[in-house]
């Protein structure tokens, strides 16, 4: 297996950590004269042998490692970018509880060995918390997980309960970051803004093609009223729409609003405009599907924002084929974890259900970016962090989700 490709220690050894080698050389030299090293330089003898067994198995390196973390929750973040670290370097500033190693590879079973020895993993949306995984990380030791993210579908929560591992989230990092995404897709498909804006920079300013609709007193129907829904109901709010929501739990934000919660066939015949923010689980699986699609009015705006798998993307193909779908705007994808957060412009996309998706001129993609605003990373960061150092004062964290 491939080495980690980055991580959060020095490469330089400090004089502190050359003198800590130097103890730890004596003791493997003298290995009946452990105990009384450690006692000389004010060490327990169980340290001075976990050190000289990090050293004899990887060297100084290990050494360095576990020195840094002696004392601290320490913490395998996955899937990281090098925003995301800056993000969470600031947060970590000056943390006597944490310690963290950052790694851009995802999490699989393919790269759980990484996590080895490690008290904790930092994961996100497309790495992967399959029960073999949860089951490989507890055997090495691993005993939360800190999610950067507010969905968890992509975790086996039972099996986490059941190898008792606690697990976070991050429920309510910025709202309005993915529900003006999705604005920003509803506008764009709307007014056909990429379109426009490749005709006037090749100095064609003809307007054929280019005709919208008002959003001022068009019907939107709004599935999901957590907080990034109520977010969106605010906003459209503000254009003078029509909204109507299905949600099995109705809030008083958006009743307040003026909005009307219905049953979701009737949001569906209704709206101009259909907008996704639940979250993923076996009832919302293809929420969208063949059927769901033949009862939305002729040339409906179909957006979704919060994960893949709420749409059956092959039926949307069809919906798309037939004019059912007359717009379609995607921040996520169902197969996006092969495909999103890494440049793949110079290969081959070899998903064939994706290429046909960017066939359609009435269909917008972006790379899972809706909440990708510097309020919602330092949100992010701080809660991680938050709930992390919790765990490591032995407190129960504030974002600890429970099996349902």
């Amino acid at each position: 297996m491939a080495g980690p490709s980055s991580d959060g220690i020095s490469e330089k050894p400090s004089k502190e950590n050359v003198d800590l080698e130097a103890l730890v050389l004596q003791a493997l030299a003298a290995p009946d004269r452990l105990e009384a090293i450690a006692r000389d330089n004010g060490i327990t003898s169980d340290q001075l042998r976990k050190w000289t067994e990090a050293y004899r198995d990887a060297g100084a390196e290990r050494l360095r490692a576990l020195q840094a973390r002696e004392g601290r929750l320490s913490v395998a973040m996955f899937s990281t970018q090098a925003y995301d670290r800056a993000d969470f370097e600031r947060a970590l500033a000056g943390s006597e509880s944490l310690h963290f190693r950052f790694f851009r590879e995802r999490l699989t079973a393919e790269t759980v060995d990484l996590a080895q020895g490690f008290d904790a993993v930092c994961a996100f949306v497309n790495d992967r918390l399959d029960a073999d995984v949860l089951e490989a990380l507890a055997h090495r030791g691993v005993g939360a997980i800190a999610l950067r993210c507010a969905g968890f579908n992509n975790l086996d929560l039972a099996a986490a309960q059941r190898l008792g591992l606690t697990v976070t989230r991050v429920p309510g990092y910025s709202p309005e970051a993915p529900a003006e995404h999705a604005l920003a897709l509803i506008l764009a498909l709307n007014r056909k803004l990429i379109r426009s804006h490749r005709r006037v920079a090749e100095g064609n300013f003809s307007l054929h093609g280019l005709l919208g609709f008002n959003l001022y007193g068009t019907t939107v129907g709004i599935v999901g009223t957590g907080r990034i829904g109520t977010a969106l109901a605010r906003i459209l709010n503000g254009f003078g729409c029509r909204i109507l929501a299905y949600d099995p739990e109705p809030n008083d934000a958006c009743r307040d609003l003026g909005v009307r919660y219905v049953a979701l066939d009737e949001l569906l015949r209704a709206a101009k405009v259909v907008s996704l923010h639940c979250p993923l689980n076996s009832s919302t699986h293809y929420l969208i599907n063949a059927e769901a699609i033949e009862k939305m009015p002729e040339g409906v705006m179909l957006i979704n924002t919060g994960r893949g798998a709420l749409v059956d993307t092959q039926a949307v193909i069809q919906g798309l084929k037939s004019g059912q779908i007359g717009y379609l705007g995607l921040d996520v994808y169902e197969q996006e974890e092969e495909l999103f957060f890494e440049d793949r412009s110079f290969e081959i996309i070899t998903d064939d259900v994706f290429q046909r998706l960017l066939t359609f001129p009435n269909v917008m993609i972006t790379g899972h970016q809706g909440f990708f605003t510097r309020q919602a990373l330092d949100a992010i960061a701080e809660s991680v962090t938050t709930n992390l150092t919790q765990i490591a004062r032995g407190q129960s964290p504030t974002d600890a989700i429970e099996a349902r």
